[in-house]
C-alpha cells in the first residue's frame, strides 16, 4: 500500500468515526496540559514567566483528575517551562501509565540540561517522546528573544546532548523556531544548517500578537474578528515573509510523510492570512471535545485564545464538567468562532476535523 492509500484509509476511518458521534460532544482524545506558568525565561512574546505560580496541582491531584479521563491519543506536556516543577519526571510516569498515549510531547526552552538529558534517560521507553526545544534564532538574537544572556548556549548544550542518542531513547527531537520578527526570520537558514547536520529539525511558527493563556487576567477571550484575521507580534513585511515561507517550503520535501502533511498545512494557513487576507484552510475547531486543555490549578478553559472557565478538575469530576451548562456554553462560543492559527490549536483541529488528510488528498495546485 503506497504513502498516499495509508492517507486515504486514514481519512476514510476519521469520517466514519464523526459519523457515529452525530451530536454528541466528542471525548477528548488530546490532552493539552500546562504544567505551571513559571519559567525561567523572559520571552519579549510571552507573559508567562509574570504569571503566579501558586496553586499547581500536585501529584496526588494530577493522579486522580487523570484516573477520571479517557485514555487519551497523545498528551503534550507544556508550561511555562516544565522542567522547572521537579516533580515533572513523576507527572510524565502517570501519563503513560495512566492515560496510555500513543505518545507523549513535551516543549521546553532547553535551559536546564541535565534536568531534561536525566528525565530522557530515566522514562520509561514504551512511549516514544517527542521533545520540541524552542530556539528563536542564532547565538544574540535568541537570547534577546528568551531575555536571557546564555539561553543559546544552554538550548544549544540540550540539543547536542540529546541529537545523537534519539534512537537510544525512544526519542524524536526537533527545535520550534518562534518568528518575531524580519531578524528572527532571517536567522531560519543559518538555524537550520547548524541543526541539521545534528539530525535535528527547526519547525517555524510565526509569533502572533496575544495568547489569552498566557494573559495577566484569568479570564480573557481573544477571539480573531473575522475569517483569516492574524495579527503579528513583531513587524515582519511581505517580501520577508515570502522569502521565509518559500525557503520552509522548499525544505519539507526532506521531512517524513506525516511531518511533511502538517507542517505544509500550516504553512499554507499562515501564507494565506499573511499574504492573501484569506482563510483557507480553516478546520472545524474540536475545542472542548477531542482536545482538553487543563491549566496548572486544574482550570479547564475553552481554548488557547478563550480562558473562560468551563469548570475545575480539581473540584468538580471529570464528567460533571464535560456534561455541565458552562461547557454547553462555550461550545456554542466555539462553533461561532471565525478561526484562529495556532499551530497548536490548528493541527488537532485538521487531524480530528478529518481537514488534514483531504488536503493531504488534494492535488497541490
Amino acid at each position: 500500500m503506497s504513502a498516499l492509500d495509508h492517507v486515504r484509509r486514514a481519512g476514510e476511518l476519521v469520517a466514519s468515526m464523526s459519523r457515529t458521534q452525530g451530536a454528541k460532544p466528542d471525548r477528548p482524545r488530546l490532552l493539552t496540559f500546562v504544567l505551571t506558568f513559571r519559567c525561567n525565561a523572559r520571552c519579549v512574546m510571552c507573559d508567562s514567566w509574570r504569571k503566579e505560580g501558586d496553586g499547581e496541582l500536585t501529584l496526588a491531584e494530577i493522579e486522580r483528575i487523570y484516573r477520571q479521563l479517557p485514555r487519551l491519543h497523545a498528551v503534550r506536556l507544556t508550561g511555562g517551562e516544565p522542567f522547572v516543577r521537579k516533580d515533572f519526571e513523576e507527572i510524565a510516569a502517570l501519563t503513560q501509565s495512566i492515560l496510555r498515549p500513543a505518545f507523549v510531547h513535551v516543549t521546553t526552552n532547553g535551559f536546564l540540561t541535565d534536568r531534561i538529558v536525566s528525565f530522557c534517560e530515566r522514562r520509561d521507553r514504551a512511549v516514544p517522546l517527542q521533545l520540541l526545544v524552542s530556539i528563536d534564532g542564532v547565538g544574540a538574537k535568541h537570547d534577546e528573544v528568551r531575555g536571557r544572556r546564555g539561553a543559546w548556549d544552554r538550548a544549544m548544550a540540550t540539543v547536542r546532548a540529546l541529537a545523537p542518542r534519539q534512537r537510544e531513547l525512544r526519542l524524536r527531537l526537533a527545535v520550534n523556531q518562534t518568528v518575531v520578527d524580519a531578524a528572527s526570520a532571517r536567522d531560519y537558514e543559518p538555524l537550520r544548517d547548524l541543526l541539521r547536520p545534528l539530525g535535528v529539525r527547526n519547525q517555524v511558527v510565526v509569533a502572533y500578537e496575544a495568547s489569552a493563556t498566557y494573559s495577566l487576567d484569568r479570564e480573557r477571550e481573544l477571539r480573531p474578528k473575522a475569517p483569516g484575521a492574524f495579527s503579528t507580534f513583531g513587524d515582519l513585511g511581505r517580501d520577508e515573509l515570502e522569502r521565509l515561507f518559500t525557503v520552509v517550503e522548499r525544505d519539507l520535501a526532506d521531512y517524513p510523510l506525516p511531518e511533511r502533511v502538517a507542517k505544509r498545512y500550516y504553512l499554507d494557513g499562515i501564507r494565506s492570512r499573511l499574504l492573501d487576507q484569506r482563510a483557507s484552510p480553516n478546520p472545524r475547531c474540536v475545542a472542548l471535545g477531542a482536545h482538553l486543555r487543563l491549566l496548572p490549578n486544574g482550570d479547564v478553559p475553552t481554548c488557547q485564545f478563550n480562558t473562560k472557565r468551563v469548570g475545575n478538575l480539581r473540584d468538580r469530576p471529570f464528567e460533571e464538567v464535560w456534561a455541565g451548562e458552562a461547557i454547553r456554553t462555550q461550545r456554542a462560543w466555539v462553533r461561532g468562532c471565525p478561526g484562529c492559527w495556532a499551530e497548536c490549536e490548528v493541527l488537532p483541529n485538521a487531524i480530528y476535523s478529518g481537514d488534514l488528510l483531504r488536503a493531504a488528498i488534494a492535488p497541490r495546485r
